[in-house]
């Protein structure tokens, strides 16, 4: 392919080459995705205008302007709600610790700015006519689906060390293979000077690829994976001595990583649900492994490690809980039994929590037609039948509020107890979700209490 029709992108891209002709190229990432045949997450452009100028220009056009990297060159231009970055040819001279570019100079060139990039099949650009240019074989890269730097692997690596962590993402995502030059550097490169979040950006993009173990294992064989979860790495030919499963630790995580669906949260739910076994393990007389409470281990060791890596609280929160409840099974399965779990578990997990249990079934020695799969089946299907009749399972699910018993006569905490009680009722099947029944069977209560009070 030696064209892209300009008239085919979205229309916000279109005016950046109308406002600045042939004097802006549309640069990596969205020319190596439409020449993969998919859609760009973002368009970011190159020229050799200055960065004010830049700015003189769109704002003639009305535009609002973010000068989000000025420094380094770059601005910020908002089209219709589309944010659309667009950077001065430049090339970088110096770098700070192996993260970003200390000094930077201006260029002249296309090719000049094309040659600082990290990895061939990033370093096109198309100009405004829809002509690839491709200095460095990055189309020959793209069709043999091979990363390799541009220019000297070792300089490239070092001059931004994340590089690293996105020749494994970018492998991941497309299912690419890394040259054999990235692979030696792999074993040689320290991360420790990497921000926590710019390590878990990366890592979030490996865990949501196809087949994530894969990449896993390359980054713990290196010595990567040390550096980033050490805790999952001593999980390594940490044998289970268990007649359940026939895999350490590790391999039974990463084949539970590979089999539940690829959700950010599963998949880091998958990545922690068995990392506190190795403080857990202990043996019977007959030299038989056990993990006592390896679960509530896990989520206390899942917290600290989202932590670290800055993961908002919300996902601590949603990840270390199902990693807590993964061992949580119903032996009884009715409705009253499943519609407490659900209010135990919450709604907005249950389907993953069952979907990390099936995986980890997979992952044992024993895996379809065993008790546990098929109680979990079960629960599944109860659950989707509860949840599409709509029934209370929740407080805000009552049909009463605190307006209701506050005209009953409720006060201030009497309010929460009585809702909560309510809900139990239901729960239990002993009243219908109905207003009036619960209005009536919470009138009945408070007469009950205020009796009780007058006899004190």
């Amino acid at each position: 392919m030696n064209n892209i029709s300009i008239k085919k992108l979205p229309i916000q891209v279109q005016t950046i080459f109308d406002i600045f002709n042939e004097n802006v190229y549309l640069v990596g990432g969205a020319v190596r995705d439409l020449l993969l045949g998919l859609k760009p997450k973002d368009y970011d452009f190159t020229t050799p205008i200055h960065p004010n100028d830049v700015c003189e220009k769109l704002k003639k056009y009305g535009y609002k302007i973010i000068p989000t990297g000025i420094k380094y060159g770059t601005i910020t231009v908002i089209i219709d709600g589309m944010s659309i970055e667009i950077t001065t040819f430049r090339k970088d001279l110096k770098y700070i610790d192996g993260r970003r570019p200390e000094i930077i100079s201006f260029s002249k060139t296309l090719k000049e700015d094309l040659e600082r990039r990290d990895f061939t099949i990033n370093a096109m650009a198309i100009d405004n006519q829809g002509k690839i240019i491709d200095y460095f074989n990055g189309i020959n890269d793209l069709n043999n689906k091979f990363i390799q730097c541009v220019g000297e692997t070792k300089v490239r690596i070092q001059e931004d060390k994340l590089r690293i962590l996105r020749a494994i993402r970018f492998a991941s995502r497309y299912g690419f293979i890394l040259s054999q030059n990235i692979i030696q550097e792999l074993e040689f490169t320290s991360i420790e000077s990497l921000s926590n979040e710019r390590i878990r950006m990366e890592l979030n993009k490996i865990l949501t690829s196809p087949n994530p173990s894969n990449w896993i294992e390359i980054m713990d064989n290196c010595g990567l994976l040390e550096q980033i979860l050490p805790e999952l790495s001593l999980c390594r030919d940490f044998k289970q001595n268990n007649p359940h499963h026939d895999k350490d630790i590790f391999e039974h995580t990463m084949s539970v990583l590979d089999n539940v669906h690829p959700k950010l949260e599963l998949r880091l739910a998958a990545l922690f649900h068995d990392i506190g076994k190795i403080n857990t393990y202990t043996e019977d007389e007959n030299n038989i492994g056990h993990f006592y409470q390896h679960h509530k281990e896990s989520s206390n060791i899942c917290k600290n490690i989202m932590s670290r890596l800055k993961y908002s609280n919300k996902e601590i929160e949603y990840v270390s809980e199902l990693v807590y409840w993964h061992m949580t099974k119903l032996e009884n399965i009715n409705q009253k039994s499943m519609k407490r779990f659900i209010n135990k578990i919450g709604r907005d997990k249950i389907y993953d929590l069952f979907n990390l249990q099936i995986a980890d079934i997979k992952g044992g020695k024993y895996h379809y037609n065993t008790n546990d799969y098929i109680k979990i089946l079960e629960s599944e299907t109860m659950c989707r039948k509860i949840l599409e009749s709509k029934q209370a399972l929740e407080l805000k699910d009552l049909n009463i509020n605190g307006n209701h018993l506050i005209n009953i006569g409720y006060k201030n905490k009497q309010i929460g107890v009585e809702l909560k009680r309510l809900l139990e009722l239901v729960l239990d099947n002993k009243i219908i979700n109905t207003n009036e029944e619960l209005i009536s069977n919470s009138f009945n209560n408070f007469k009950i209490q205020n009796k009780k009070e007058i006899e004190k």
